[in-house]
């Protein structure tokens, strides 16, 4: 089968076009032919730091986490599956596990679910990955209805998925943006949008919280935009993040008795440990994405396998909007 494999790690130009044997499905897989990828900032990590990740695999690899397809063969005690359905989910290209950029892939039946029926292979590519941190943060964070809610990034790949499915739970959503266009599209998801390079974290929080604080915050930004997300959050708050590589002072935290969820998604992929979890949240998010709550956001370029190194390129531009996809 033909895939994009890399041989050494660096810039996009790494990925070369090989032929690779055919994987073969074992017990409790099943052997998918991918329709359709997407990229995730995790994907450009392992590509460009490679060794130096925990989560990196063995040269050479096959990158690639997200996936959309159809299942040409089952392995042994798998019973929710059969040849012809049509599924998605976020199942390799870390570790000892082989990844999307190919034509063919065998996935462990516990990290995927039935792709959502009115979702293109394109659409349902780009949820996996930031669908299930989504949700996994917000249910951590004890989302409940006429909550307050702020993300932080609701215009990037997990913020607008994370914007809709808090408008799903009955909360009160805003969102933070740089741009027109980042704003457009965070109110047209739902939420009240706000710039955060021109409205200051104190500005904000009086005008739509009466100086209060936001229940919940879901930041997708991370790093150093902890700090804002701890000044914007309610006492006894919770905030969720994304991105924590990073040394903070926590007498905010402290003095606040906020709550801290860091969410790192790809612990069942890497440890083996409770996978089917990722299974059950692709199934609630395949129902909330069938019942209109949900809709993936894509962006406007189009690549195929081969162009690759040119949707790499694509996201670390930051001028994308929505997820970029491959399609395979």
């Amino acid at each position: 089968m033909k895939a994009m494999i890399v041989n050494t790690f660096g810039g996009p130009e790494v990925f070369e076009l090989a032929n690779v044997p055919m994987p073969t499905v074992k017990s409790g897989h099943v052997l998918v032919r991918i329709a359709a990828t997407s990229v995730n900032t995790v994907d450009m990590m392992i590509r460009q730091i490679g060794a130096d990740l925990p989560l990196a695999p063995e040269l050479p690899a096959i990158l690639g986490m997200d996936f959309a397809g159809v299942v040409e063969e089952v392995g042994d005690d798998v019973t929710d599956y059969a040849i012809g359905d049509e599924v998605y989910g976020c199942a390799g290209g870390l570790a000892d596990l082989a990844g999307t950029l190919a034509q063919y892939m065998v996935a462990d039946v516990q990290l995927i679910a039935h792709k959502p029926n009115n979702l293109s292979m394109r659409e349902a590519a780009a949820l996996p990955l930031v669908g299930i941190t989504a949700y996994e943060g917000l249910i951590r964070a004890g989302i409940a209805k006429d909550q307050r809610v702020l993300v932080h990034g609701g215009s990037g790949g997990v913020g607008h998925v994370a914007l809709q499915l808090a408008k799903y739970f009955g909360a009160d959503v805003y969102a933070t943006g740089g741009g027109e266009k980042q704003l457009m599209l965070i109110e047209r998801l739902g939420a009240t949008g706000i710039n955060y390079k021109t409205t200051a974290v104190t500005e904000y929080v009086a005008k739509h919280t009466q100086d209060a604080g936001f229940d919940v915050i879901f930041d997708s930004v991370g790093g150093a935009n902890l700090t804002s997300s701890f000044d914007a959050a309610a006492l006894n708050g919770q905030v969720v993040t994304t991105v924590s590589l990073i040394e903070l002072d926590l007498s905010t935290v402290h003095f606040k008795g906020l709550s801290l969820h860091v969410v790192f998604m790809l612990i069942p992929m890497l440890h083996h440990f409770q996978r089917a979890q990722h299974g059950k949240i692709l199934k609630q998010l395949a129902a909330i994405v069938e019942a209109g709550h949900l809709r993936p956001v894509l962006d406007e370029s189009q690549f195929t396998l081969t162009d690759i190194a040119k949707a790499h390129e694509r996201l670390a531009s930051g001028q994308a909007m929505g997820k970029v996809v491959v399609e395979v």
